[in-house]
């Protein structure tokens, strides 16, 4: 039995799986960073199911790019999880999750999240299945201006955008709505092959993987009336 836990944006969930096949999961979306609901979550499925973190196999956690202390929180109790129960421990980037049940179908792939200072991070995949190069951050026009051939496009970026991609891709790319279970489906389905085939990640150094530092404003301050000036960030932008 394996568990999967992805918080990696505003839109999260867990889900068990057993042989490849999720059995339950459950999704939540929050404007915070998951802390008040995932180990509820936790309990109550592995409750319903008459299990303890010690009936585990194994745990998947998405590794971002996402939220900085949304990733964070995940990671953690995925670590706790894993290191109380004897458990191994895969991690996984976000936009491989939302790229691997388009893949391997002879269309390139791109799997995009939005990261804030209106750009978006990409992750290109070959018509193989392969992704081409590094994450990159860049424009939403940048992505339209490098699409030369027939592609997917797909991903949380996509809510914000679909007419906009729609309009503008015209008979160069076909979007797929965003699906937080499908992201989870993913989790789960490559963590139990990883785990399976014994490619497990060291507890000890395994990190969310960040592609650029939070966006933080300055500190409130007080004038000479007691009056705060100046800004203060909400949640650290998604990176």
């Amino acid at each position: 039995m394996l568990l999967a836990i992805d918080t990696s944006t505003r839109h999260a969930g867990i889900a068990l799986a057993q042989e490849g096949q999720v059995i339950s999961s459950r999704n939540w979306y929050s404007q915070t960073n998951h802390s008040a609901d995932l180990v509820p979550a936790i309990s109550g499925t592995l409750d319903q199911h008459g299990l303890s973190p010690k009936d585990l196999d194994g745990i998947a956690c998405a590794l971002g790019p996402g939220s900085f202390s949304a990733l964070r929180v995940g990671l953690s109790t995925a670590k706790g999880l894993a290191i109380a129960s004897e458990i191994p421990l895969v991690g996984i980037k976000t936009l491989e999750l939302e790229a691997y049940p388009f893949l391997f179908n002879g269309i390139p792939v791109n799997a995009i999240t939005d990261v804030g200072r209106q750009e978006i991070a990409v992750a290109r995949f070959t018509a193989d299945g392969e992704q081409d190069e590094e994450t990159t951050i860049m424009k939403p026009q940048k992505l339209l201006n490098e699409t030369h051939e027939f592609s997917i496009f797909c991903g949380e970026g996509i809510l914000p955008r679909t007419d906009w991609l729609r309009q503008h891709l015209g008979v160069l790319g076909i979007v797929i709505p965003f699906s937080p279970s499908v992201r989870l489906w993913s989790l789960a389905t490559l963590g139990q092959q990883m785990i399976d085939e014994h490619r497990t990640d060291d507890i000890s150094t395994l990190q969310p993987y960040y592609l650029r530092m939070p966006s933080i404003g300055t500190p409130k301050s007080r004038d000479k009336t007691g009056q705060q000036s100046g800004t203060s960030s909400k949640n650290p932008l998604i990176i």
